[in-house]
């Protein structure tokens, strides 16, 4: 346990407290049943020993007076007649340790229970503690990645309307200028809208909010939408369509801030100029199947639980290069669980390179309906591209 707690963060004198509670738990019930085992053993051997002796001073007497055979016999029921003395009741004697053996088991399964409980408490007390200091250092990330990402666009923006009051610029260098002004705009944006999304995802997704929509058609728009600032920042978006209408019922904002946040995921962590992801639709039983997939830095393994948890950033915001406020891929596993899917990560090849992020989403109940008058509109035709790039 001390070394889990060590492992997990708390601070050094929470770490000594709770190894001297655990200690002097264990030492003071261990004294305890040794106590209690001395205690019931010398009870036992003494009360046998007394036993004994009333029985040879019982045949003492007896030997004196015979008449006082009944009332000994009556008034120490530990004692017998075997038809030529008085003697212990073997029986009884081993009646007698034996529920002496019980009061001592019962003792060792208190004294035991009493440990497993406490422990359990100061593990439940512990857990409790690395969780607030975890999530006090999230806050504290957040905190830092949010001031980055708002500071560095004003900052920016600040310098080139300063560059632009002091000189005029030619045309090209104007257009140079507007263009990192939108950019660093549209970043303003980006962190801002998160952060409300996160607020908003806090309410849960009404039922008339949810709409049966092809998951191909639902793909194609947001790409589409996004298509021109994915490639300003180097990614190559490659969509591979299902050869079926797959029938989901979505929310539109919150599908779109899933699969942009995964867009976003996969480019930020694509170090290279050429930024490939690819988007996969496949249809699994009664799920629709969507991969997006990058040949990026990929995920630790030891990360690889933890990266959907709010705030949740591996390292430091003050050595950190890439951009963010912690709450992408909180924000898909929200939006996607809102929707009643699930999504998770795994590895992208073999190798382990690369990252690819899988949502399962169930089929809508109409599906049956909707594949008959969709291929009826279409002829026979597929509702968007088998492959290729989209």
């Amino acid at each position: 346990m001390a070394t889990t707690l060590k492992a997990r963060g708390l601070s050094r004198p929470t770490q000594v407290a709770f190894g001297v509670i655990i200690v002097f738990l264990v030492a003071q019930v261990a004294w305890w049943l040794w106590f209690q085992n001395d205690y019931i053993g010398t009870v036992t051997a003494t009360t046998e020993a007394a036993w004994r002796d009333v029985a040879v001073q019982a045949n003492a007497l007896i030997a004196l007076d015979e008449s006082l055979m009944e009332e000994l016999l009556a008034t120490h029921p530990q004692l017998l007649w075997d038809g030529e003395r008085i003697v212990v009741d073997e029986e009884r004697l081993r009646a007698f340790e034996a529920d002496q053996r019980g009061h001592l088991r019962m003792f060792r399964f208190e004294g035991v229970f009493f440990v497993v409980v406490v422990l359990t408490g100061l593990w439940v007390l512990a857990r409790s503690l690395i969780v607030a200091r975890e999530l006090e250092q999230r806050q504290r990330n957040f905190l830092l990645a949010v001031t980055h990402e708002f500071r560095t666009p004003i900052s920016t923006l600040r310098l080139l309307i300063e560059t632009l009051q002091l000189r005029p610029p030619t045309p090209a260098k104007l257009g140079d200028y507007l263009g990192r002004m939108m950019r660093e705009l549209a970043r303003l944006e980006s962190s801002s809208d998160k952060v409300l999304a996160s607020a908003r995802l806090e309410q849960p997704v009404q039922a008339e909010g949810l709409l049966a929509v092809d998951l191909n058609a639902a793909v194609r728009d947001v790409v589409a939408k996004h298509r021109t600032g994915l490639e300003t920042r180097g990614a190559e978006v490659r969509v591979e369509y299902s050869q079926m209408p797959m029938f989901v019922e979505l929310e539109p904002p919150a599908f779109e801030t899933a699969l942009t946040n995964l867009f976003d995921n996969a480019v930020k962590y694509s170090p290279e100029p050429r930024k490939v992801v690819t988007v996969r639709l496949t249809r699994q039983q009664d799920s629709a199947r969507l991969s997006v997939s990058d040949e990026g830095i990929g995920v630790a393994a030891d990360e690889a639980k933890r990266i959907f948890e709010r705030f949740y950033r591996p390292g430091s915001e003050m050595t950190r290069r890439s951009q963010g406020v912690g709450l992408g891929l909180y924000l898909v596993k929200s939006s996607v669980e809102a929707l009643g899917g699930t999504v998770h990560h795994e590895p992208n090849d073999e190798a382990g390179r690369g990252s690819r992020f899988v949502v399962n989403l169930p089929l809508a109940g109409a599906l049956a309906s909707n594949e008959k008058s969709t291929e009826a509109a279409h002829d026979g035709t597929d509702p968007a591209p088998a492959s290729g790039a989209a």
